[in-house]
């Protein structure tokens, strides 16, 4: 069948177009507009109505979580990126991306963790330890990791590239990190080890996008996204590993119980954020540093480095209310980022299609 929309030729049996995401709506029904997803976006898109450039709202982000997928729709989720698979610009749908992968990740991560705890509760099995530590450390990253993966609408970064990125961006990071400490060794606080560990997945992230071939805001999300899960695995398993060593077994579930938790608006999400920020700036443009220097960058990169200096901070009730409202307020910019990205895209395209196309400044 036709998609009405892109007018992509889908096979027949699927629910949502596997080019653009449109739902086929079958005559004499009606989407349910009033489900808890449409009345909470309801609340959280506080965008003007006249600067909403890109359609559908918010509200429909979410609308595809809990509706029934065809392997198709899946399989065909994953090999986009390639050479022969990434859209033309002019292909690219500019609205809100309807993710759901993400959360049937989620959904398999649990049940994984789930068996490897029991294995190592009731049956006492020590082999359990190292997979329970890994898929722990990994869960709530790599299901991040996923949500920002479908929401990159230009769909031109290959999955195997993403892995490639957790793991080699995710280890150069903390590396970096490490050489930072040694420096600021004898003046460790919350400011610095913000200063740090931001600057190294910062220098990380800008070492993969700089290239023009990750030219979009969505890409700086995406690949930042994906160092930033690496950093963020890495260090739970690591935590997790100290808390195991040290004998007590609660020590070590409540570790990676909260660090779960809070993953999303941590590591994941800082680094994204300062991966958007430097796309945003560097455009089409060939790398050079005074981009680093330009205001657009460095606030988004000062605030991640604010919000991991209060993230850690010692005070009376940031943990975990303080670290919530953080994670909150993280997200509150990556939506607006993404919100930015798209409306990237919808220019790209206008200027595509124009016979006589402006430069841009």
């Amino acid at each position: 069948m036709n998609c009405p929309q892109c007018v992509y030729k889908n096979p027949e049996g699927v629910k949502f177009c596997l080019n653009c995401g449109e739902k086929f709506v079958k005559k004499n029904t009606e989407e349910d507009d009033n489900s808890l997803f449409y009345e909470f976006a309801h609340y959280v898109d506080m965008v003007p109505r006249f600067e909403r450039s890109v359609e559908p709202k918010f509200q429909n982000v979410f609308s595809r979580v809990f509706r029934n997928h065809s392997e198709l729709e899946a399989e065909r989720l994953f090999i986009v990126g390639t050479a022969l698979t990434t859209p033309k610009i002019t292909e690219v749908t500019d609205t809100w991306p309807k993710p759901w992968l993400f959360a049937r990740v989620f959904i398999f991560a649990v049940i994984a963790f789930v068996g490897l705890f029991i294995g190592v509760a009731y049956f006492r099995n020590v082999n359990f330890i190292p997979g329970l530590i890994i898929v722990g450390a990994f869960a709530v990253p790599l299901t991040t990791l996923i949500f920002f993966w479908e929401m990159n609408a230009p769909q031109n970064i290959a999955f195997y590239r993403i892995i490639y990125v957790v793991f080699i961006g995710g280890i150069l990071s903390m590396l970096v990190a490490l050489v930072f400490f040694d420096i600021l060794r004898h003046t460790i606080n919350p400011i610095t080890i913000g200063i740090a560990e931001e600057l190294a997945k910062a220098i990380t992230v800008i070492s993969f996008v700089r290239y023009r071939k990750y030219r979009f805001i969505l890409n700086g999300l995406l690949i930042g996204a994906a160092v930033g899960a690496g950093f963020a695995a890495f260090e739970t398993a690591g935590y997790a590993l100290r808390a195991m060593l040290s004998g007590d077994a609660k020590t070590l579930y409540i570790t990676m119980l909260w660090r779960g938790i809070l993953a999303p608006g941590g590591h994941v999400a800082w680094a994204a954020l300062t991966g958007a920020a430097f796309c945003r700036v560097q455009g089409d443009q060939p790398f050079t540093f005074s981009m680093l220097v330009k205001f657009k960058f460095l606030r988004v990169f000062f605030l991640v480095v604010l919000m991991h200096a209060l993230w850690d901070t010692p005070i009376t009730g940031m943990f975990p209310f303080g670290q919530i409202f953080l994670m909150i307020s993280s997200w509150i910019v990556v939506f607006l980022l993404i919100r930015a990205g798209l409306k990237e895209i919808g220019n790209k395209k206008m200027i595509s299609k124009t016979p006589y196309p402006i430069m841009e400044k």
